[in-house]
């Protein structure tokens, strides 16, 4: 250990966590795309307006969050295969705030809006991340089954408290907002803050993925045998609870004009902040792909393994690179560029829209499948780098 921080992880890594993770930052940077190239003023997840390619391509991608969470977590527990409680402890405090900085800072300036003013801040994944790790930290001296028993309940308690406003709660509605409920921490004519990514059912999240590196210490026999068990006991979980409506999730599905958008309305869970139908809809399969990925890899997975071997530089990556792409694409098409460093207001972010600029959705995926390939070469030589170094500072990108 050198300058207070802990060396770069073991290069005897675990292939199908790697895989997975690498799938899910793949599929990531597709909403991103979207974000970008896509209309800001359509949302995928409102029944009544939706397409049916619109709402699979923000479903998709729900998967994302969730199974990086679980992910996270599971890494921590196998750090203390090679790390003392304490190191890990340090190590998790120090790369919370470490995100927590990313967010704030250099993601929301120089990844997303391109310009220094933060007259809108929308505070959302690394944010929480950080702070999940910082929780977690705090929680290493716990057995593992009472870490894991708290992240359930947290996750299946939740939802609970979804009839608490922050407005009923006076001066702690800010708080009320990190913990629990998305909202607006700051309205001004000159600034507005929102927070996307209440903390509660994340950190529960990560500190069942802390309980689920456990299985990864168990004989692979073992260990698939309990993933298919979970992944289909969480699978099964969520389509009877999604079909008595009544606890799990603040949005009711309905019938509809068609059975397609009966299905998208059944399947529309609430993200912000994750349901416990929500987390049980994409934790459930998670635990099946774990499974469904012991031993080789298959090629086709060969660069979602190379990706998921360097997911936060992925993530620093590709969200300048998608801008830089709009930008390209907006003076192209414009002769000017500076929509491409404006957003004034939240339904403005992460760019102000010039007429006419969102693109057909098959167009979204060209440019999306570019990202990534492109991103591919740029994680292939950082893996490298990685796995021929020990800088200290290596551990934290």
């Amino acid at each position: 250990m050198t300058n207070g921080s802990l060396p770069p992880l073991s290069r005897s890594r675990i292939q199908s966590i790697d895989v997975l993770r690498g799938v899910i930052m793949i599929l990531m940077a597709l909403d991103h795309t979207r974000d970008f190239f896509g209309n800001l003023a359509e949302n995928p997840t409102n029944v009544a307006t939706t397409t049916i390619p619109l709402f699979f391509t923000r479903w998709i991608t729900h998967f994302c969050a969730p199974i990086f969470f679980l992910l996270t977590g599971a890494g921590a527990f196998l750090s203390l295969q090679r790390r003392s409680r304490s190191e890990l402890a340090r190590y998790l405090v120090s790369r919370g705030i470490w995100l927590i900085v990313l967010e704030l800072v250099i993601m929301r300036c120089l990844g997303w809006q391109w310009n220094l003013d933060y007259r809108v801040t929308i505070i959302t994944v690394l944010w929480a991340l950080g702070w999940a790790m910082i929780a977690l930290a705090a929680l290493l001296r716990l057995p593992v089954a009472a870490v894991t028993t708290m992240g359930i309940t947290m996750i299946v308690g939740h939802n609970l408290l979804d009839g608490v406003t922050a407005a009923s709660l006076g001066p702690f509605g800010p708080l009320w907002n990190v913990l629990h409920a998305p909202g607006m921490l700051l309205a001004t004519p000159r600034f507005q803050v929102f927070l996307g990514y209440p903390l509660i059912p994340w950190i529960g999240v990560t500190m069942v993925g802390y309980g689920l590196g456990q299985l990864y210490t168990w004989t692979p026999e073992r260990r698939k045998t309990l993933l298919l068990r979970l992944g289909l006991g969480l699978t099964v979980a969520f389509v009877v609870l999604r079909l008595v409506n009544v606890y799990g999730d603040p949005l009711r599905w309905t019938v509809q004009t068609s059975s397609m958008f009966t299905l998208i309305s059944f399947l529309n869970t609430n993200k912000y902040p994750p349901s416990l139908l929500y987390l049980l809809m994409t934790l459930g399969p998670a635990l099946l792909a774990l499974r469904a990925l012991e031993g080789k890899t298959p090629s086709v997975l060969r660069p979602a393994l190379v990706i998921g071997k360097v997911p936060l530089f992925y993530f620093i990556m590709h969200v300048p690179l998608i801008h830089t792409l709009a930008l390209i694409a907006c003076f192209l098409r414009y002769g000017e560029v500076h929509w491409m460093f404006e957003s004034a207001r939240l339904d403005q972010f992460p760019i102000t829209q010039p007429e006419g600029w969102p693109l057909p959705l098959p167009v979204i995926y060209l440019i999306w499948i570019s990202v990534a390939v492109i991103l591919y070469f740029f994680c292939r030589w950082f893996a490298k780098v990685k796995e021929s170094r020990r800088d200290w500072w290596l551990g934290y990108l």
